[in-house]
Parts: structure tokens; sequence; C-alpha cells
């Protein structure tokens, strides 16, 4: 579980611990979650990870009617006809068995790229210290900033360059995740970019991986004339991150800040049970999100009575602000806690588990759906913040020259003076 950060922790550990049973297990990266298998009877090895595959979709998957339309059991037997001898032939016969279901979020992870998604899940990352965002179409795949003291940012990769290729192959073929999963790998090992940006062109750069510190949690105070604030951006909901938190929030307010900007932009989400733990710091009760699971149960996440900051505060969201940062964010701005600037969210509201197979793949199953506390499905549609900000967006959040910052900045400023001018009752 999360680490504890508050007196309502107890509370809160009770009703995440509620949700998740109905769910199967604990919620990660983006609702995915770790769970045992048993093995199959009379099978290879190989057949036993499509059978073991087959059997986790039918048992947990979101729409069973769904499953009704493909028919379900005969993707099994259509995927067991097949020659299946190894483990790149049974990957290839779950992939293609998967593939009817038209669902990006229920696949198959090959070992390392399962091992990799544990690993980022802990604040661990064996790569290049990119941070990657959409381009202006979904077969564009730019760079939004290069991590501090990581292999791209000591080669002086630029914000805003377009990553074309990854050791050879086009990123309109890899996709956004498949590039992200390509830059990974082997501490010690090398990787080929061809990179475009507005310095030097099209070009080649090799970079070799080493373990790159992600920083979920980035803080500082920041000033105008009249006013000090707090600024907390949070990068990705990894294991540490309630804590961390925690402590971000009583430094800031140590150093006597009078409001706080919360930056969201491009975190893809992580361990929902982060999310949940941060939402319960700045919630004084209510609802933070509502999940559906198959049988249509609804589960309520409840805050507790206390937080950790309940002062003036402003979020920024984006684009790139998915799943458990869109809880955050939808639960923020259903209970008023706080008005959302910047652009609309992604609009991932469904819940993966993700199971250990045998061989030490990973398979992620969609098995529930969340809702906002008012209720809102954002699926496809995404959280669509009071004050839309104007492009072009900032490509280094928290950095120098974060237009979106400063207006947030001046907002808060505006909220202060306003609340100000409110006359004590």
């Amino acid at each position: 579980m999360y680490p504890t950060v508050n007196g309502n922790s107890e509370r809160l550990r009770r009703s995440v611990s509620a949700c998740l049973r109905s769910l199967i297990a604990l919620l990660m990266c983006c609702g995915l979650v770790l769970q045992p298998v048993g093995s199959a009877q009379a099978l290879s090895d190989a057949q036993q990870l499509v059978v073991e595959s087959w059997r986790l979709v039918n048992q947990g998957y979101l729409s069973p009617e769904r499953l009704d339309e493909i028919r379900w059991r005969r993707q099994r037997q259509k995927a067991l006809e097949r020659s299946i001898s190894s483990s790149e032939d049974a990957y290839q016969a779950i992939e293609a068995m998967l593939a009817p279901l038209e669902d990006p979020y229920t696949r198959l992870l090959r070992p390392d790229d399962y091992a990799a998604l544990k690993d980022s899940t802990t604040g661990n990352l064996s790569g290049v210290g990119l941070q990657l965002g959409p381009g202006s179409d979904s077969s564009r795949v730019v760079v939004i900033s290069a991590l501090d003291g990581s292999p791209a940012a000591d080669a002086g990769v630029n914000s805003g360059a377009e990553i074309l290729s990854v050791n050879g192959v086009a990123v309109a073929d890899l996709g956004l995740e498949g590039t992200a999963n390509a830059l990974r790998g082997d501490v010690g090992t090398t990787v080929l970019l061809m990179l475009s940006d507005g310095v030097d062109g099209e070009h080649e750069l090799s970079l070799e991986r080493r373990s790159v510190d992600l920083r979920p949690v980035r803080t500082r105070r920041l000033r105008s004339d009249s006013h000090t604030y707090g600024y907390l951006r949070i990068t990705q909901f990894t294991e540490s991150v309630p804590e961390q938190v925690g402590q971000a929030l009583a430094e800031l307010q140590d150093k006597n800040i009078e409001g706080l900007v919360l930056d969201l932009r491009n975190n893809s989400g992580g361990l929902v049970s982060s999310g949940l733990a941060v939402a319960d710091d700045f919630l004084a009760g209510g609802t933070i999100v509502e999940t559906r699971n198959r049988e249509g149960i609804n589960d309520s996440i409840q805050a507790g009575f206390d937080s950790l900051y309940d002062g003036p505060m402003l979020t920024l969201v984006n684009g790139g602000t998915a799943s458990a940062s869109e809880i955050l964010a939808g639960a923020l701005q259903d209970n008023g806690r706080s008005t959302l600037l910047g652009g609309r969210t992604f609009g991932k509201g469904l819940i993966q588990t993700l199971t250990n197979l045998s061989d030490g793949s990973g398979l992620a199953v969609t098995v529930a759906g969340y809702v906002t506390p008012d209720g809102r499905d954002i699926q496809g549609t995404g959280i669509e913040p009071e004050r839309v900000l104007d492009g072009p967006e900032p490509l280094n959040p928290g950095g120098d020259g974060d237009r979106w910052l400063n207006e947030a900045q001046q907002s808060l400023e505006a909220l202060l003076e306003r609340t100000a001018d409110v006359p004590a009752g």
C-alpha cells in the first residue's frame, strides 16, 4: 500500500482497500495491479501462457458483452490451433487473440517491458531521461524535457525537438508508448536517435543508457511584489509520491506561502493508490472517485475530514494529464477545491489489472472504469478546465519561460486579492 501521510490515512486506507478488493487487487499505473497466476494443466509452458491470458480476460474484462461479440471462446481455440513452441510464439498468439477486443489497454507486456513498467512505478528508470509528449498529430513524438543529470540533458537535447526514429525504427510505427519503451534499456547499452530541431536540423545522436532519477515531486517558492506562493509539480504517481508530497507541503507552509499552484501537466498516471492519497491531502471530506466494475457495482472512495493543505490553490493540466492524475484533477474540480487551468486532459477513465504471467511477462486487462465525484465519465473525452489557456503550450513545464505557470500565478494573485476584499463575517 501507499505510505501514510496524515491522520486520515487509516480511514482512507480502509476505503481504498474495500474498493480495490472488488477490483481484484492494488491499482497500478493507470489502474494496473499485480497478482499471482495458477498454472494450466496438460499444456506446454508456452501454451499455458495463452490459456492463462485467455482466462484472466474471461474472468475480469469490464465488458462481458464485448467478449460475446467477438466470440471469446472461439478466440482461444484459434490461438491454440497455432504452432506454439516458444514464448515468442505464445506472445504472438496472445496478441492475435486480444486484437479483436480493439482495446489498447488490454495488452501483453513482454518481460523487458513489464520489468521497465514495474521499475517506473518505484521511481527508478534505466534509460536516457527524456520526457516525451505528442506532437502536432498522433504520429509524432516531441521532447517535453530532459531530466536533470540524464544522458539526454548532458547531450544538450532541447525541449521541442522531434524524435524521428529510434534505432532505425520510425516513430510513426512505434507510437508514443513504443518510443518511450525503445528508449529504455539496460545500463551501459546505447540507443541511436534521429532528431529534428530548430538548432541542428535533422541529426543522429547516440546516447548511453544509465539509471535516471525520475524526481516525481518538485517544488519551489514563487514570489511577486506582494505575495509568496508555493509551486508543486507531480510528474508521476510512484510509491514514494504521497510521502514526498506530505513533506513538500509541510516545507512550503513553513515558508508561509499564501497560495499553491499544483502542476499535473504531462503526468500520465502511475499508482492510482498514490493519486488517491494525494487527493486526500487537499480535500476535507467529500468523494474522491467512484469506480464501476463488470457487475455494475459502484464503489465510492471518500476523503478524510482533515487535509494537509487547505489554502487557496490552482491546478495546471493539459493533454498529457491522464488516468491517476485525472482522478486527482476531477476530485479537486468537482469538490470545488481548485480551479483547473490549461488544456483538456487526456481522457483515460479505465482501470487495468496487471498480472504476472509464468514466464516473467505481464498481462494488462481492463477490469473497471471510474467517474469523477459528480458522475462524469471522462473516457475518451477528458476533463475541460474552467480556464483554457492559449497555445502554443509551453514545452518545459515549470521551467524558465513557462507562460502557463506565469498565468496561473497571476490568477492566484487575483484570487488572493478577491479573498482579501471580502469582509470577515
